[in-house]
């Protein structure tokens, strides 16, 4: 769930209200590929719960739990996906659509701040932990998702409770709209 201590952390309420109404609950079979590599992708997605394997041709590069963000770099750089995404076991993400979220973005200054802050917090800290892997001379992807807390910068720690009970809002949100479409 490191992905989302960022996202979530750095976000404020409304702006996390905001993603769980626009976004969509999207249920994924094991198996099912939700990106492709090289093809373009409509949303940005949460997983909520399950777990989603990325792939760089046939190397698997890295595990997602609930919580972490999938699709946020061709997001930032309007380029295809440079690993396909699949799910490992049944999962349900939220799907934001890219459209919708650049709409956000552009009219609202105050979200947009935000949002290129956590990620650019996110991704600094990625590259820190690959540089750290590669400096290290280990590559696998063992444990990649699973630092400990203590782990996190220090201005991250005090986020934590925000993010966690952010990501609770949205997942009982999806629970709702989930309850409510049923016949």
């Amino acid at each position: 769930m490191r992905k989302a201590l960022y996202i979530l952390g750095i976000l404020d309420d409304s702006d996390a209200s905001w993603l769980a109404t626009t976004g969509k609950a999207r249920s994924i079979s094991a198996g099912a590929v939700i990106i492709q590599q090289g093809v373009p992708v409509d949303s940005v997605f949460i997983v909520i719960d399950g777990q989603l394997l990325v792939y760089s041709g046939s190397v698997e590069i890295a595990k997602l739990l609930a919580g972490e963000i999938v699709g946020e770099i061709s997001f930032v750089d309007s380029r295809p996906p440079s690993a396909s995404v699949k799910a490992a076991v049944d999962s349900q993400v939220l799907a934001v659509p890219k459209a919708a979220l650049r709409a956000k973005l552009q009219k609202d200054l105050g979200f947009a701040s935000r949002f290129y802050l956590s990620l650019a917090t996110f991704l600094a800290d990625r590259l820190r932990v690959a540089d750290a892997r590669l400096s290290e001379g280990t590559t696998g992807v063992e444990g990649e998702f699973q630092e400990d807390l203590d782990e996190l910068p220090v201005n991250m720690l005090e986020n934590i409770a925000l993010a966690s009970a952010r990501f609770d809002m949205i997942v009982k949100r999806l629970a709702a709209q989930s309850a409510g479409n049923r016949p």
